[in-house]
């Protein structure tokens, strides 16, 4: 379920403009699920660490809920060894959680921006 959450995570960011540059990108035992990209204007760009979240129903605060502060924490260290790597001059980072509800019925996505600030202490 959840490999399908993120596929059409993936999807609902592409359709929004934006590019999906990694998908699980792994730090030792700790993964993002989506990192997506966006040229801004000039030659700047937004990247996205996206946590995705997937499930049957909304029950229990949906899957919004599910990100705990261990999860940011894990989050914000793998997005730094990313950002090591992969910075450019100009590019600016936030963290977005997508929720996916796939109900036999129909498919909701619920897309949070700047979900939380990275940790400070993380490393």
């Amino acid at each position: 379920m959840g490999v399908k959450g993120e596929r059409v995570a993936a999807r609902w960011l592409q359709v929004h403009g934006w590019n999906i540059a990694e998908h699980r990108f792994r730090n030792g035992h700790r993964d993002i699920d989506l990192i997506a990209t966006r040229e801004e204007p000039g030659s700047a760009r937004t990247v996205a660490f996206v946590e995705v979240k997937t499930r049957t129903t909304n029950s229990f605060g949906g899957p919004i809920a599910q990100v705990s502060w261990r999860k940011q924490r894990e989050l914000s260290r793998s997005a730094k060894i990313w950002m090591s790597r992969f910075q450019r001059p100009g590019d600016t980072f936030r963290f977005d959680v997508i929720g996916v509800i796939l109900s036999t019925k129909h498919v909701r996505v619920q897309h949070v921006e700047n979900a939380f600030l990275m940790a400070s202490k993380s490393l």
